[in-house]
């Protein structure tokens, strides 16, 4: 029985008794007011995403923005607006996340209002259109062939109606309903017509349920984001005790007024936050969002695109996904009589349906002319008798339908349709009757003419598709709704391993160890239930796998939200749409490469520009803790302290040709590497002794050529020049190792790197404007010395590091194994 904890499933009959209302009036003005002051309405379940303002708030309210945010205050709490010039970063961190995420909410806001249905709906005697929203409960709504049943109900008048649910089931065949039958909300009618009593509505109607239990708004996993927040949170750990060693420093032991030993805090401290490798990585991701618009591929998270290159197992549909909505005629049987006859009595029956299946419109496809046969009676097709027929007068009684109704089994004809139907194909009988089909003993004595041999349209890109990801060592398991033999068969077809083994998911183990066993093994399922779905997905991620998950229909939903890529069809249900992360607007299984494509680009460009910001935030740690540790050292040892080298001024400069604009460049290069794990570790051992060298090799610059508290200014400015150059020169090295291999692309931007910074040392507008003075030749002399013994050290501990990780490409700079 169907109640409040138990929903009814689909296609079970419903034992609610139908309220006292005129079927053939409907309810009136008065009592729809009644129900709606009740609030006996449609109120469905939002969209599983956020609104704008929560888009905004989490694009704002960063770790980082709050970083950021508060050395902005202090610098510009000193009256130096041009110091604060790294402010603009919070503005650009937010905007890029901010605007990508509102655009593909405001797409697929479009996408439901123009697939919402307007069911018609019996008011004071007179059918009306209204939104599903407006339907209350007791609603008497008219059906038709093509028309959504958008919330729960009985069925109180029924003439041939065919219901599909396969959007709630994964059921490809329609389902026939009779008065007193339940009708679920999410599928739809595909022939007859009639009426339903809503019993169930809102939040109690069965998609309702399922969209509620998924309308939890999650984000997908980002190793690149996760691995920048876990190295944002050590950073903010680092920088507390370095901001007080520097104020300490600054105040207490080098004696300078509030306003310096603020920004010379702020010097020291900003370059520690990577707060450019964050805006790049918004940035690309913006940018593949952008390639992939291009392709119809909505992408509703920036991190998906990331997600999906790392997946190792793809969970994909048949119906819809490796074959096209729709069948084709494979093979004509003709068991007796004239071909020619035959050919135009499936023409005539494929013109005359009055509500033709995708059988039916297959074979009309197929055979495209007109006989000239005048009907005289008409029997449509039923799930009930299976077969449809059409009487033409002379022409004879013409029935066309399942060989295992129509047939005696013993007969050769049934085998060999037996047999057909082994193979995954759908096989139909074209039969002469002797009774007109409309009799009550119709079809009568059927004499077999032909057997109609179809089968699923595969798509043509679906072959090349599990190609790709078979080389990418990526697992696809087909998971259907329809029976294992014939999702079997299309898997073989396309040569999917495994695909001549199907497995019906009804006799699959419900322990998530054995099922995991089985998937582990078997590549093809049929029958499979939407919980079994989930569960399967499930079972997967406990092996370690990251899985991806494709659908377009409600019982598709829970396992698209608990897979980690969740893939909708443009054409499939809103509630699929809303929480996939991405919408294939154009229904191409074959764009999922380009996504992975897309997605190991990212990757491969993030993680080498990662090398610099990282870089540049270990240098930037350790200058803080040997000027700081220095001063507390000076009052030790009694010699004198030296305050911080740098104006935030030239922190900005000297990331702006060594790391800003190269890693904006590498960030959108072409990238074919492979995604890998282990994203912080490996950027690490390559940031952590660069930072070193530069850290160390800046300082002793910068000692060596302070000429103590009591020097003027051009000599504090030649210093602080010195220790500037020093930095750039090793800096700008690690940029050219990031860079290989080499392409001409990449010299050009490493030469013009450099070629900006003598622009900046040479002009007197710049070197005033940004206190640099290299005029003093022999502190310039020690700069260059230091830079390039820091050089020698870097290359050397970019060798090591390779040797100690046997990665040949650091020895011999090759790049990775192209995808395919």
């Amino acid at each position: 029985m169907a109640n409040e904890e138990n929903p009814a499933e689909p296609g079970a009959v419903a034992t609610i008794p139908v309220t006292d209302v005129d079927l053939r009036v409907g309810l009136t003005a008065k009592q729809v007011a009644q129900r709606k002051a009740e609030g006996k309405t449609n109120d469905v379940p939002g969209r599983a995403s956020r609104s704008v303002t929560e888009i905004v708030r989490a694009n704002v309210f960063t770790r980082i923005n709050a970083i950021l945010g508060v050395l902005l205050i202090i610098v510009l709490s000193t009256g130096s607006v041009i110091d604060g010039m790294f402010g603009l970063l919070i503005v650009a961190n937010s905007a890029i996340g901010i605007i990508q995420e509102v655009r593909a909410k405001q797409t697929l806001d479009k996408l439901a209002i123009v697939s919402a249905a307007k069911p018609q709906v019996r008011r004071d005697g007179t059918a009306v259109a209204v939104a599903p929203s407006e339907v209350v409960l007791d609603e008497i709504i008219e059906l038709g062939a093509g028309d959504q049943i958008v919330v729960d109900g009985t069925v109180v008048e029924g003439e041939a109606l065919e219901v599909d649910e396969s959007l709630l089931t994964g059921e490809a065949d329609p389902v026939h309903k009779t008065p007193g039958a339940q009708v679920l909300s999410g599928s739809f009618v595909v022939a007859g017509g009639g009426a339903y009593q809503a019993t169930k509505v809102g939040r109690d109607a069965y998609a309702a349920k399922l969209a509620e239990e998924a309308s939890k708004f999650t984000l997908v996993h980002s190793e690149l984001r996760s691995g920048v927040d876990k190295i944002l949170k050590f950073i903010t750990y680092l920088m507390i005790p370095a901001g007080l060693l520097i104020i300490y420093n600054q105040l207490f032991i080098s004696q300078q007024n509030l306003g310096s030993a603020l920004n010379g805090m702020v010097a020291a401290l900003v370059p520690m936050v990577p707060e450019g490798l964050v805006l790049m990585t918004s940035l690309a991701f913006a940018v593949g969002v952008i390639r992939l618009g291009r392709r119809q591929c909505l992408v509703q998270e920036l991190p998906a695109i990331e997600g999906l290159a790392r997946v190792d197992v793809v969970c994909a549909d048949k119906t819809g996904t490796l074959t096209e909505n729709g069948m084709r005629l494979s093979e004509l049987r003709v068991l007796g009589g004239d071909e020619a006859e035959v050919r135009d009595a499936l023409a005539a029956l494929a013109g005359d349906d009055p509500r033709p299946n995708a059988s039916v419109l297959a074979i009309a496809e197929s055979i495209d002319h007109d006989p000239g046969w005048s009907s005289t009676a008409v029997a449509p097709f039923t799930s009930a008798k299976k077969w449809s027929g059409i009487s033409y007068g002379d022409k004879g009684n013409w029935v066309l339908g399942a060989p295992d109704v129509l047939l005696d089994p013993q007969s050769d004809a049934a085998r060999t349709a037996e047999e057909l139907g082994a193979k995954g194909l759908r096989v139909l009988l074209l039969g002469a009757g002797d009774t007109s089909v409309d009799d009550a003993s119709a079809p009568g004595h059927v004499t077999p003419r032909a057997l109609v041999v179809l089968e699923q349209r595969v798509r043509p890109d679906a072959r090349e598709t599990l190609e790709y990801f078979a080389e990418q060592k990526v697992s696809v398991k087909v998971i259907s709704g329809d029976n294992a033999v014939s999702v079997g068969a299309v898997a073989s077809s396309l040569g999917l391993p495994g695909g001549d083994r199907a497995v019906d998911a009804r006799e699959l183990p419900d322990d998530r160890d054995e099922l995991a066993d089985v998937l582990d093994e078997s590549t093809t399922f049929g029958r499979v239930r939407p919980d079994q779905k989930r569960e399967m997905v499930g079972a997967l991620q406990s092996r370690g796998h990251t899985v991806a998950m494709t659908g377009d229909g409600v019982n598709d939903v829970l396992a698209l939200k608990d897979a980690d890529i969740g893939v909708s069809m443009g054409s499939g249900s809103p509630a699929t749409r809303a929480v996939a992360q991405i919408v294939l607007l154009d229904n191409k299984f074959a764009t999922l490469p380009y996504v992975v494509g897309e997605g190991r680009r990212v990757i491969g460009n993030i993680e080498r520009v990662s090398n610099l910001f990282l870089t540049k935030t270990v240098y930037s740690v350790l200058l803080a803790l040997l000027i700081g540790l220095s001063g507390v050292a000076s009052q030790i040892f009694h010699f004198d302290p030296m305050p911080y080298p740098f104006l935030p001024r030239h922190v900005t400069i000297a990331a702006w040709f060594t790391i800003g604009i190269p890693a904006f460049i590498l960030s959108l290069a072409p990238n074919n590497e492979r995604a890998r794990t282990g994203f912080v570790p490996r950027v690490m051992r390559f940031a952590i002794p660069s930072g070193l060298v530069i850290g160390i090799a800046t300082f002793v610059a910068y000692a060596l050529v302070y000429s103590g508290p009591d020097a003027t200014e051009t000599q504090t400015i030649q210093a602080s020049t010195t220790a500037l150059i020093t930095l750039i020169m090793i800096a700008l090295w690690v940029l050219a190792i990031v860079a290989r291999p080499y392409v001409w692309w990449k010299i050009v931007l490493i030469v013009g790197s450099a070629a900006g910074y003598l622009v900046l040392f040479s002009v007197p507008f710049t070197r005033e404007f940004f206190k640099l003075d290299p005029s003093n030749v022999a502190a310039t002399t020690v700069a260059f010395t230091c830079g390039a013994v820091g050089i020698v050290l870097v290359e050397l501990g970019w060798w090591v590091s390779g040797l100690i990780t046997g990665d040949k490409r650091r020895l011999f700079s090759l790049p990775e194994s192209p995808a395919a």
